[in-house]
């Protein structure tokens, strides 16, 4: 069983390469403080299908390079893109 995660894609200007941060909220043990923890994985994306801000599911994989251990599995959901009347007009 090879580990599955969820995160957003920060980084897509390599080619079939994705940065990925994955979240984790826990507890602390001793204190009880809600704590948060990120996780930055070098995915592998064979189609170029994710981009900036898409929330992506990622598995464990064979090492790829010099970073890459995941290789993504599947889109979840795209980034929201909002169009500004600048942007219309061009």
């Amino acid at each position: 069983m090879r580990k599955r995660l969820i995160g957003t894609v920060t980084g897509d200007k390599m080619n079939k390469s994705r940065r990925v941060e994955v979240q984790r909220v826990y507890r602390h043990p001793k204190y009880g403080k809600t704590m948060r923890e990120r996780m930055v994985c070098h995915a592998h994306d064979e189609e170029n299908v994710s981009h900036a801000g898409d929330i992506v599911e990622i598995v464990e994989s064979r090492p790829l390079s010099k970073l890459k251990r995941w290789a993504l599995v599947k889109v979840v959901q795209k980034a929201v893109t909002t169009t500004t009347a600048a942007d219309a007009s061009v």
